[in-house]
């Protein structure tokens, strides 16, 4: 029996077979959005064992084993770290048919050469082997990203952060990869959440500047921005819930946010004035820097109220959440289309119900000297499975240039990730070799392939810019 991640896995055809291994599987990988430490690959961080760099940080893996009952003192606790891998084995034994199943085991393949499945049963000798192999010059921090041939990546960054990580990086040049930072001014947007006052006087004194109204804020954000620009950042990132951006003048949101800066909770109405002219000037900053603007949609955020003091946000009591609607995305675009500052733009949803929508609503505000400058963003988080990933590239196909898409990302602050870059390719490539073997497409690999080596590497180091 030929073992469950086998060279041929998820190809269903001879035409998808072909296409990965002769134009997706060798691309070298760009991570465009993931939230690695710049730290840690800075120090190029040792790892005692597999449940270090495995299940550290992971609130995917942590959701199933709360799903298996498993006690948080094995997940976010201080629990033994043998115990908590011994408490992902048993939970993996129950997750067959969840993305999980394979990326568990194609982690264990491609970088420990563990092709055993993992269960209670295996799990002593795959523990043992596994932190064997941790101690090997190649599988520090650094060791894993070249493992995983990528070219370059881009971290989540605050605009307070100092970026030193990333300079030591840059100049170290034993080191080949790009570390580069992205510009995430996610709590600017959230005057809702506890640490905003504090954040915005830390902003304050990193530019030298006393924030007092919100042109203020813009000011010392315009000044942040430059300063990553000339430090290699090529993206900004902001999330949200579901924003009406119809709404709100630029008075309502100037008035709103000396209510928040005051510590008063703002009215719905307030906070979608609010967050459309600051998300509008924002525009406008991206458009000057040349950064690509991602957006991220759809998403409810610690929704469990008990859990939240005990583990801290990013701990897997998040869930999706109402889609973003048509109207507020195209006022948005209008916005700053009108007066031509709308950036390349990256939309994400984490209600896979918008697919169909945001791609008619990009396509609406393409530009003809910039192809495909509004891009429908890869499956995010609750969706980059297969059955995500298909129905995402097929509204994309439908609505759209399927060749113009900029692939997948990892989303993690797992250094063994990338992974879901093998998972997506082999994807792609079984939904194009699917739709030849049918005859629905031309059923010619020298036309296709270069359309996979695209959406694998080459669409998104041309999109962002990348050197």
């Amino acid at each position: 029996m030929r073992p469950y991640i086998h060279k041929d896995f998820l190809l269903s055809t001879p035409a998808a077979r072909e296409l990965y291994h002769r134009f997706g599987e060798g691309q070298p990988i760009f991570d465009f959005h993931c939230h690695l430490s710049p730290k840690e690959i800075r120090e190029d961080q040792r790892f005692e064992t597999i449940t270090q760099v495995w299940l550290a940080g992971d609130h995917y893996k942590w959701r199933l084993m709360r799903a298996n009952g498993v006690p948080e003192e094995l997940i976010t606790g201080d629990g033994d770290p043998y115990e908590k891998f011994l408490a992902w084995a048993r939970t993996v034994e129950k997750s067959v048919g969840n993305p999980l199943y394979a990326w568990t085991h194609m982690e264990l393949k491609n970088y420990f050469g563990v092709e055993e499945l993992l269960s209670e049963k295996t799990a002593p000798a795959i523990w043992q082997a596994c932190n064997e192999k941790l101690q090997e010059p190649g599988f520090s921090a650094r060791g894993l990203i070249r493992q995983s041939n990528v070219k370059a990546l881009c971290t989540t960054d605050d605009p307070v952060d100092t970026l030193e990580h990333h300079a030591a990086i840059s100049a170290d040049e034993s080191f080949p990869v790009q570390v580069l930072p992205a510009f995430r001014p996610e709590t600017a947007l959230h005057p809702e959440q506890a640490n905003f006052r504090d954040w915005v006087s830390r902003l304050g004194q990193v530019t030298g500047k006393a924030i007092a109204s919100l042109h203020d804020l813009e000011e010392a954000l315009s000044q942040r921005a430059f300063y990553f620009k000339e430090r290699g950042c090529l993206i900004a990132d902001q999330s949200l819930q579901s924003p009406d951006f119809t709404v709100g003048t630029r008075q309502e949101a100037e008035a709103a946010f000396i209510k928040a800066l005051s510590g008063e909770a703002l009215s719905p109405a307030e906070q979608n004035a609010y967050q459309t002219q600051l998300l509008i000037s924002l525009g406008r900053l991206y458009k000057k820097t040349g950064f690509v603007m991602q957006l991220h949609f759809g998403v409810l955020r610690n929704t469990n109220s008990r859990m939240f003091p005990i583990t801290g946000p990013d701990a897997g009591f998040d869930c999706v959440g109402d889609g973003v609607s048509a109207a507020s995305m195209a006022a948005l675009f209008d916005a700053l289309d009108k007066t031509d500052e709308l950036p390349p733009t990256v939309i994400y949803s984490l209600n896979a119900c918008d697919d169909d929508k945001l791609a008619s609503v990009l396509g609406a505000f393409q530009q003809g000297t910039f192809p495909q400058k509004m891009q429908l963003g890869a499956p995010w988080w609750f969706s980059d499975h297969k059955d995500g990933m298909v129905k995402m590239m097929k509204a994309l196909a439908n609505t759209g240039l399927l060749s113009g898409f900029i692939g997948m990302l990892t989303d993690s602050r797992s250094f063994l990730s990338y992974a879901r870059h093998e998972y997506f390719r082999r994807v792609l490539c079984n939904l194009l070799g699917q739709w030849m073997e049918d005859g629905e497409i031309p059923q010619d690999c020298e036309l296709i392939g270069p359309m996979v080596r695209d959406i694998c590497f080459g669409n998104a180091a041309a999109y962002f810019g990348l050197k």
